[in-house]
């Protein structure tokens, strides 16, 4: 297997592009990454896509994007896990270029989400939902995520307010980053007055969907050096799976996949935590937020909390996360997602994450999670 490395990066604004088609996000994208490297052409295009089938009524992505984007006859298909999409095309780049079956790689993540709006898009979302078991009885994510976080609460004697920190500080961070899709910050105390979504699940708990695309160019990393000034080397990639169904895990409160995922990556890049410079999470909830602290060993199980409430996680914080905002302020584009991980991450171990910059960011992780944590995909990035 051959090393790998992000020699490009490039993304649009997070928001609702009411007068921008699907199509004209990607290729925006894609022309920002291919602009921010000396390369004119790619051998293939993954593409990390989560509802393009249900919202936006169209399928066959790879071979719509590429050809749009006069990217004519190259090897170019979808990838699917959900939330997860983004994180998933990654991997599926990574592995290609790993392998020496692929040159060079254009991994994209686009999302339309206000191609259908209201309980229609609810319903949308629901197909990455236990058909069978759970979206057919009108299950959301949002009613999940809450079902967890009232649990969390119960059992380790937590009161909602201390999970206000983590929306706290994504927008702290958001309110710095010209693409997020909310810059406005909050006020401690204003969390757990919210509107309610989901009971105990508020309006400034959930990250936004939103539309955006975000690419990055892969390659090997012995020709990266030959191409970039600053390669960010892929040091490891993992993914993992859980239940889909959450009624049928034996743990409710362990995120078994965001751990499996988590400790194959530091196994295969050699590094631990105490190694991480910055760490990308999943904060579609807060509830996330703090399982996957627990789950991926930066905090005790009923613990992840206090790493919010202890000021940990801001830019100058012993774990920064979120920190051009995550999805609650930069915006939740879905399958996007984990690709605005990689470019936001590759902006910090490049020092060129003006505002956002976390001092002496050395090794980042990003982590993409599918649903509720049915599918968990980690990057150990290094600079």
């Amino acid at each position: 297997m051959r090393d790998v490395a992000i020699i490009g990066i490039g993304q649009t604004p997070v928001g609702e592009h009411w007068d921008t088609s699907l199509r004209a996000l990607a290729a925006d994208a894609i022309r920002a990454a291919l602009d921010d490297v000396p390369v004119r052409s790619v051998d293939a295009l993954y593409v990390g896509n989560a509802y393009g089938a249900p919202i936006s009524s169209q399928s066959q992505l790879g071979a719509l994007l590429a050809d749009f984007a006069g990217l004519d006859g190259i090897e170019a298909f979808t990838v699917e896990a959900a939330e997860a999409s983004g994180g998933a095309a990654l991997r599926t780049g990574y592995l290609a270029v790993a392998s020496g079956a692929v040159e060079t790689a254009l991994v994209l993540g686009v999302e339309k989400s206000s191609d259908m709006v209201g309980t229609a898009r609810t319903g949308a979302r629901g197909v990455s939902l236990d058909a069978d078991y759970e979206a057919v009885h009108g299950v959301t994510l949002p009613a999940l995520a809450a079902l967890l976080m009232r649990r969390y609460m119960e059992d380790y004697g937590v009161e909602l307010s201390a999970f206000e920190n983590f929306s706290i500080n994504a927008h702290a961070n958001g309110s710095k980053n010209a693409n997020a899709m909310f810059r406005n910050q909050l006020k401690p105390g204003g969390f757990a007055r919210a509107p309610m979504i989901a009971d105990p699940v508020t309006l400034f708990d959930g990250a936004p969907d939103a539309d955006g695309a975000a690419a990055v160019i892969l390659t090997s990393a012995e020709r990266a050096v030959d191409l970039v000034a600053q390669p960010i080397y892929i040091s490891g990639s993992a993914a993992a799976t859980d239940t889909l169904a959450l009624h049928e895990r034996s743990d409710l409160l362990w995120l078994n996949a965001v751990h499996l995922s988590t400790q194959r990556a530091f196994q295969q890049a050699g590094i631990s935590q105490s190694d991480v410079s910055l760490f990308e999470l999943h904060d579609a909830f807060t509830i996330l937020s703090a399982l996957s602290l627990e789950a991926a060993g930066f905090a005790a199980r009923g613990e992840g909390w206090r790493t919010a409430s202890d000021s940990q996680i801001g830019l100058t914080g012993s774990l920064p996360i979120s920190t051009f905002g995550g999805l609650k302020s930069r915006g939740n584009p879905v399958g996007a997602t984990g690709v605005y991980q990689a470019v936001e991450a590759a902006l910090q171990l490049r020092g060129a994450a003006g505002a956002n910059q976390v001092e002496n960011a050395r090794v980042a992780l990003i982590q993409s999670v599918g649903g509720i944590g049915s599918t968990a995909i980690t990057h150990v990035l290094r600079a």
